[in-house]
Order: structure tokens, then sequence, then C-alpha cells
């Protein structure tokens, strides 16, 4: 029981330098911040909320990993390397992939919504 409560350590310490270290994490933190407030107050259907909450775990996920491949690679690495330099940018447009699938999920959730509240309101 000790090395899983310690497993979780590990977990939440890593969790805790994503945040505090990348900039982009907090910016996703932001955006899951945001989308769930939204989902929230526009009464988004369950089925809604699994495609939100599907984006927001991609995009966590892909963020920490770009993380880890950008700390590896600079430490096999630590002289620039043309390929060392190809392997982070194909970690970063992981990350890009997945924040534009988030996105346009978004969009395609949350827009009609918006456009039909704005239009009651005015």
């Amino acid at each position: 029981m000790k090395k899983l409560i310690r497993s979780f350590g590990y977990a939440f310490k890593g969790l805790a330098y994503a945040t505090t270290s990348q900039l982009n994490f907090r910016i996703h933190l932001f955006a899951t911040a945001l989308a769930l407030l939204l989902g929230y107050l526009l009464h988004i259907a369950a089925g809604e909320w699994q495609w939100i909450m599907l984006c927001i775990t991609i995009v966590l996920v892909t963020e920490i990993f770009n993380t880890m491949i950008e700390t590896l690679v600079d430490l096999v690495s630590p002289d620039y390397n043309e390929k060392a330099g190809r392997v982070k940018d194909m970690a970063a447009g992981a990350v890009v992939i997945a924040a534009a699938f988030a996105l346009i999920t978004g969009i395609i959730i949350f827009l009609p919504k918006l456009l039909l509240l704005f239009n009651h309101a005015a």
C-alpha cells in the first residue's frame, strides 16, 4: 500500500512540475477551466461533456508528453543536434494537433449555444 501511495505522490509531483515550469501547460489549464465553466453555464448534454473531457485529457496528456520528450532530449543531447531538434518539434506538433482538435470540438459544441444565447439577449 505504501508503494501505491508513493507512486501517486510521484505522479502529483510530476503534475506540479508541469504546472509550475511550463507556461503552455498553465495556458491549457486555463482553457480547461474556461471549457468547464462554459459547459456548466450552457448546460451541455452528457455526450457533449464526454467530448469536452476527451479533448481536455488529450491536450493535457500530449502537453505532458511534450515536456517529457523535451526534457529527455535535453538530457541526452545537451548540445545542438538537428535530429534532437526534430524530435522536439514533432512532440510540439502533437500538442498542436491535439489543441486544434479541442478547439474545433469546442467550437462545434459551444458556438451554436452561444449564438442562441446572444440572439435571445438581443
